[in-house]
């Protein structure tokens, strides 16, 4: 059993709003919350829109707004992941892959952003090696967001994320929008980075995808955790699942019973 690097316990994020006048309300997020990532792994995090997977990578992080409430306990190997210990880890340890293409600066040309935070004495000779690895050519790194393709705009986000120390990526919908080619392209670089002994927490709305990469799917569904399920149960009609909720969303994609409560749609 490989070692967990991420271990989250009785997770709670609400948020307190205000209704009408002076009164407050208390929306619940995320309740109960508990779930690992182990070295090597790919962790797929799937639901609805609504669901809090893109909550969950938010306490992680540790961005969310000021009138969040969290508690519970989020564990970076093996050690609690405090607001210092974030600041000391976040872009080192511990990599967040966006959804959107957009997060880069647009006034900053791709080589700088791939540099950020790189040693100064190697930065120029590890964004090219990053370059390479991830097939951009060198002369790109002179241009900015918008003079490249939303494919080179992509391996620019997993370069700029990549880095020897980091043992955590936190990849949110990398895939949304993408034509089969590039998806699959993004999937492989998950799947070297896990090789590499990454463990990869991979947030998404595309079922088909995760069970392709990951090795286990964990399912959430109004904020809560449903099931972990392997991600090799995830084939024919679901059999294999042991929660039910898992197997309607299975079910209920188009190219397998579309199924949804038990009834069959055509």
């Amino acid at each position: 059993m490989n070692t967990p690097i991420l271990t989250v316990s009785e997770l709670d994020v609400s948020f307190t709003q205000y209704a009408s006048g002076l009164r407050t309300r208390t929306l619940t997020g995320i309740a109960g919350l508990n779930i690992e990532v182990r070295e090597g792994e790919i962790l797929a995090v799937i639901g609805a829109s609504g669901s809090g997977k893109t909550l969950l990578a938010q306490a992680i992080l540790g961005i969310l707004p000021r009138n969040a409430d969290v508690t519970g306990e989020i564990r970076f190997r093996g050690e609690r992941l405090t607001a210092a210990r974030r600041r000391r880890t976040l872009g080192r340890e511990i990599s967040y892959i966006p959804q959107s293409v957009t997060n880069l600066d647009p006034l900053m040309p791709v080589g700088e952003q791939v540099r950020i935070g790189l040693d100064p004495k190697t930065a120029h000779q590890e964004q090219s090696r990053l370059f390479a690895r991830y097939g951009l050519a060198s002369e790109a790194a002179r241009l900015y967001p918008f003079e490249l393709s939303g494919g080179m705009l992509r391996r620019v986000l997993f370069a700029t994320s990549v880095r020897d120390t980091v043992r955590l990526i936190i990849a949110d919908e990398p895939t949304p929008g993408l034509h089969a080619e590039a998806v699959e392209e993004v999937l492989r670089h998950l799947r070297e980075l896990a090789a590499d002994g990454v463990a990869v927490l991979l947030i998404t709305h595309d079922i088909v995808s995760a069970v392709s990469v990951a090795e286990r799917v964990a399912v959430m569904n109004g904020g809560r955790l449903i099931t972990v399920e392997p991600a090799a149960a995830f084939t024919g009609d679901g059999d294999g699942l042991g929660h039910p909720f898992a197997r309607d969303l299975w079910r209920a994609l188009p190219q397998n019973r579309f199924s949804i409560g038990g009834v069959e749609w055509h």
